[in-house]
């Protein structure tokens, strides 16, 4: 099956809990900056016996559960927000470890009037519904409806803002549901396979596309969130463009490489890669340029793809592209 968004082990513990009585809190990285263990988004359900999620590990998270858990036994319901420190040398704030970053750390402890909008939360990530959650002192945690239409620019301003954090006394800490990253893989035969197999774990939202009827590697991909047949002249309506968006190209062959190439080179889009050895991507490259297309759209045009460790099978070719997706990933967060 599709692997589920990061966050809805945590949102359906806490879920869980409220219904059945049991309190429980919210730990969630409001903030974060540098080398820090906890990235902002990261969130746990933390109850006296259990939990789910992380906000970082090591001995930060260890002290935040059990700071967590004694403040649900004293019945404390305020809130908490407070940064944590990666530095030894830090006057204040000290976590422990010995990154060098920050973090901001909420500590939530949820009611049960919360247990609507918590049920609901969940609800919408187990349906790959979208909208967004909202926590500030003065309004609580809050559910807001997903805008029905939007412009190109609207969306990839959401996107790019899919964390937000306002400081200050009332302040606000917002976040979009669902997958932050959509990567579409053009191509559905062994490879795409092996890579939806390895990306299932990696919190991206994924979508197989083909043009071939009756494949049975795109009809035994049980990872993938969607799996299409089209018309590869059409493959750019099947994609839209965005800030986290990812396309690997790996169809059949060169030719329809380059039909897919042709309708995808230059929009807007965090990766766009194509599989091939060195001569095939330069050949197709030359075919490009050819064709009119930019020396610029063409640079962006990444391949051929995956680290270089020597791969031969299609579940190493897999990993060596998971991995050069990954640091493209978090390139921009370094």
């Amino acid at each position: 099956m599709p692997s589920p968004p990061r966050d809805l082990p945590v949102w359906m513990l806490a879920a869980a809990s409220l219904r059945a009585g049991t309190p429980v809190a919210l730990l969630c990285v409001v903030r974060s900056e540098g080398s820090s263990p906890g990235r902002q988004g990261f969130k746990m359900a933390v109850t006296d016996a259990v939990v789910a999620g992380s906000i970082g590990g090591g001995i930060m998270e260890h002290k935040w559960v059990e700071l967590a858990r004694q403040r649900l036994r004293e019945t404390d319901a305020a809130p908490l927000l407070r940064p944590q420190i990666h530095r030894r040398e830090a006057p204040a704030d000290r976590s422990g470890m010995m990154c060098s970053g920050e973090q901001e750390v909420l500590l939530w402890p949820f009611g049960l009037a919360d247990l609507a909008t918590v049920e609901a939360i969940a609800n919408r990530l187990q349906s790959g519904g979208r909208g967004s959650v909202s926590i500030r002192p003065t309004m609580g945690l809050q559910l807001h409806a997903a805008a029905s239409e939007k412009s190109t620019a609207a969306e990839e301003t959401e996107e790019a803002l899919f964390y937000a954090f306002q400081p200050g006394p009332d302040w606000l800490y917002r976040e979009q549901l669902g997958f932050r990253d959509q990567l579409t893989i053009v191509g559905g035969g062994h490879v795409s396979l092996a890579l939806s197999r390895v990306l299932a774990a990696l919190d991206f939202e994924l979508t197989v596309l083909d043009d071939r009827t009756d494949l049975p590697t795109l009809d035994a991909n049980d990872a993938a969130h969607h799996r299409r047949v089209i018309d590869y002249e059409h493959v750019a309506a099947e994609i839209p463009a965005g800030a986290h968006r990812y396309v690997v190209v790996m169809t059949v062959g060169y030719r329809t490489d380059t039909v897919v190439l042709r309708h995808l080179l230059g929009r807007s889009c965090r990766y766009l890669g194509v599989m091939g050895s060195v001569a095939k991507v330069a050949e197709l490259r030359r075919g490009l340029r050819e064709e009119g297309f930019s020396a610029e759209a063409i640079a962006r045009l990444r391949g051929p793809i995956g680290l270089p460790i020597h791969s031969q099978t299609p579940e190493e070719i897999a990993i060596s592209i998971a991995a050069e997706l990954i640091r493209v990933r978090r390139s921009s967060e370094l």
